[in-house]
């Protein structure tokens, strides 16, 4: 069975603390913390046999035994990120992109999905509070009625969120 407790995250750079503070140890800013309800489950031990069992139907295939295929891409309304992912964002992809804290990919992705307007994006965000994500947006200036966030970093949650 899981435990509820909370935590407080700093609205303005995601600090998360077991406490409430007055002013942020990461970013200086005052009265920026929230308290929100965090989950903590029980941790399932899987080891290497686990894994194993559990990948019913995997095979391993040469290389060279594979059909190419060009696969359908959504385009982004920026040139350069279409080019970066080959052509533009493959169909039920994930896109994994690294980098060193403050340089912009979280802005750059909400920017995309907000301005992909033909389309239903779900933004995932397992560090940022939906109210860190929507001041962002408003900063952008950018409205989509087909855009829905989602906080959490259990993989089981965040595939019933993308099956609903």
């Amino acid at each position: 069975m899981s435990k509820a407790k909370s935590a407080f995250f700093c609205n303005n750079c995601g600090y998360e603390s077991a406490k409430w503070a007055g002013k942020c140890p990461a970013c200086n800013e005052w009265n920026t913390f929230t308290e929100e309800l965090v989950e903590k489950g029980e941790k399932k031990d899987t080891g290497w046999d686990d894994y194993n069992t559990q990948q019913k139907g995997t095979q391993v295939i040469a290389i060279n035994e594979v059909n190419s295929q060009s696969e359908k891409r959504i385009s982004s309304a920026d040139p350069e990120l279409n080019r970066v992912l080959g052509g533009g964002i493959v169909l039920g992809s994930i896109v994994l992109v690294a980098g060193e804290p403050g340089i912009g990919k979280s802005t750059l992705f909400l920017q995309q999905g907000l301005m992909m307007k033909d389309q239903t994006v779900l933004y995932i965000s397992g560090e940022e509070s939906i109210q860190q994500i929507k001041m962002r947006a408003d900063r952008l200036n950018l409205q989509n009625e087909n855009f829905y966030l989602l906080t959490e970093t259990r993989t089981s949650d965040i595939f019933k969120a993308i099956k609903k």
